[in-house]
């Protein structure tokens, strides 16, 4: 089988040789699959020195038997199915959408040698052959995402589209951007620039995980423009990447509040006072959070009215994650809102706070996407839950009767170390490594049919507390971002066999320029000895997620919505 990640589901070879690109060989696509032949000529034409001229689609006859490169659309397949046949006439690809060609053309490039993945042409004499082949190929899951957090390490924007491009060549079609924390607010909100003018930079981090790690001394921070957004956007709609946003509320918002104080505790009716913090500097879960104010809610959908302008796609992230409720319980004011709005106690106003802004999402025509602490109230019947603290928020959302994004911390944390090796760097967690992943099954256990229909797909989340910068990020991703690709596009569940292409499949991230994890553990440079870890035992790990489920686990208590 050709060394493909992820895996066709279904192929048929020879083993002969089928194609042979030349300067000659000319690309020609139906007028809806334009892109996904321009994208072919961009990223061919460099590696090879090929010429690979494109033509209208009428300028290769399909039964001329003319050399060349057809992309054909047919409407009977799904929007990102595709077949793949190459013989010694030529290559066929036909796809029932723009998102199908472009995986197949993905294929395509996979197929040739592992040169194909450079930027010049380094060895002058390389035939570019492509063997005889006939793929038939659909993924598993619409929602093959990954979640990056750009809010405790900020990644320039060159950065992030080169990751759009790495996730795109293994067929992952979501990137979630974790764009908001109380380390730092990323991205531009031009009715409040001091959200990032102030909270887009913090004067030190927490080195290390431990509770007395010492700051660095070093600030840091950064943030995105609205033309970079839409930059970034538009780059991942040309590869069919969907770019969700998340500004994540109302923990987690130090920064918002170091930036305007009037959104924090302590503030009085008349919107008075607010407490002086700065931009967060330590890691873990923060005391501070959001009053709940309706001129606090106001402001907060004046924000996502202009996250909305920016990412036109259809999931919008609130977070809603590890909001605690401390301050709410000692603030007088915030006592007096409880009882104004006939709630039963001060746990009701997370989802009170989260459903107003939901409804706002809803109305403009998008789904509110959070993180499974929503359950533990009623969230807005139109919300999509990310599951994280294990499977049972999955089991119990969709026993509720939403959909469900699968994004289990034992499972798909790519910030967790990837093995009990002590050499692996700033462990935190439990470890995870590529054949945990590949082992990750979107769908828990026990669904039902109607249920299973409702799971979008998973995604990994790679929080970036310890990765200070993107060869940190390369390490914690890669080679697990291709297990997951696999799994979520559809998989036989073969570990032994995928490690064999994956082995492969390593000189085409080397081509790329991924400073991956190496299989026997990381490479001196990628080890992180002065900094301690604080790894987690899996038992002990396990019991902590359980109670922290614990009021979530009873779907019986919920009615359906």
């Amino acid at each position: 089988m050709t060394a493909l990640v992820p895996q066709p589901r279904r192929i048929d070879t020879e083993w002969a040789v089928g194609y042979s690109l030349t300067s000659a060989t000319r690309i020609a696509a139906d007028p809806a699959l334009v892109e996904a032949r321009r994208w072919l000529q961009q990223v061919l034409r460099p590696a090879t020195g090929l010429d690979l001229d494109t033509q209208d689609p009428t300028a290769i006859d399909p039964d001329s038997g003319e050399r060349g490169i057809r992309l054909l659309l047919d409407p009977a397949l799904g929007a990102e199915e595709y077949r793949l046949r190459i013989e010694t006439t030529g290559v066929a690809i036909t796809a029932g959408a723009a998102a199908g060609a472009f995986y197949a053309a993905q294929v395509l490039r996979q197929l040739l040698p592992v040169e194909a993945y450079r930027e010049a042409v380094i060895h002058p004499n390389t035939e570019w052959i492509l063997p005889a082949v006939s793929i038939e190929d659909a993924p598993r899951f619409g929602w093959r995402g990954v979640m990056l957090d750009v809010a405790r390490h900020f990644l320039p924007k060159a950065d992030i589209l080169r990751f759009i491009d790495l996730i795109a060549m293994h067929r992952l079609n979501v990137l979630h951007l974790h764009l908001t924390e109380d380390q730092g607010w990323r991205i531009e909100i031009t009715r409040y620039p001091k959200l990032t003018e102030v909270g887009g930079w913090r004067r030190e981090s927490q080195r290390g995980p431990v509770r007395d790690a010492p700051g660095d001394g070093r600030p840091h921070g950064g943030f995105y423009t609205q033309d970079d957004i839409r930059e970034i956007v538009a780059y991942a709609h040309s590869r069919h990447v969907s770019v969700v946003p998340e500004i994540d509320l109302p923990g987690h918002s130090q920064a918002a509040i170091a930036a305007y104080p009037e959104l924090g505790i302590g503030v009085d009716e008349h919107g008075q006072g607010g407490p002086d913090l700065e931009v967060f500097t330590r890691w873990g879960i923060n005391p501070n959070v959001l009053n709940t104010e309706d001129s606090t809610v106001e402001f907060f959908i004046n924000v996502l009215d202009e996250v909305m302008d920016l990412f036109p796609g259809s999931h919008i992230g609130i977070g809603g994650d590890e909001c605690p409720t401390e301050q709410w319980r000692d603030d007088p004011r915030t006592q007096q809102l409880v009882r104004e709005r006939g709630l039963n106690d001060v746990h009701d106003l997370h989802g009170w706070f989260l459903n107003k802004l939901s409804t706002h999402i809803v109305a403009r025509g998008r789904k509110p996407f959070g993180w499974d602490e929503l359950l533990e109230g009623d969230p807005h019947p139109d919300s999509t839950i990310a599951s994280w603290r294990g499977m049972t928020g999955a089991r119990s959302a969709l026993a509720r009767g939403f959909h469900v994004v699968s994004s289990p911390d034992d499972q798909v944390y790519l910030d967790y170390r990837q093995s009990d090796l002590p050499e692996e760097p700033i462990q935190v967690g439990t470890p995870v490594g590529v054949a945990d992943v590949y082992a990750f099954n979107p769908i828990p256990a026990g669904a039902t049919p109607e249920e299973e229909a409702l799971v979008l797909g998973g995604q990994a989340n790679i929080w970036t507390e310890h990765l200070d910068g993107v060869r940190a990020v390369d390490y914690a991703a890669f080679p697990r971002l291709c297990a997951l690709a696999e799994t979520l596009w559809g998989s036989d569940g073969d570990i032994v066999e995928f490690q064999e292409r994956l082995r492969r499949h390593l000189a085409r991230l080397d081509a790329v320029g991924v400073e991956y994890r190496p299989e026997d553990g990381p490479h001196p440079w990628q080890q992180r000895p002065e900094i301690p870890g604080r790894p987690s035992d899996p038992a002990e790990r396990a019991a902590h997620i359980a109670a922290l489920v614990a009021n979530i686990s009873l779907p019986s208590q919920h009615p359906k919505q």
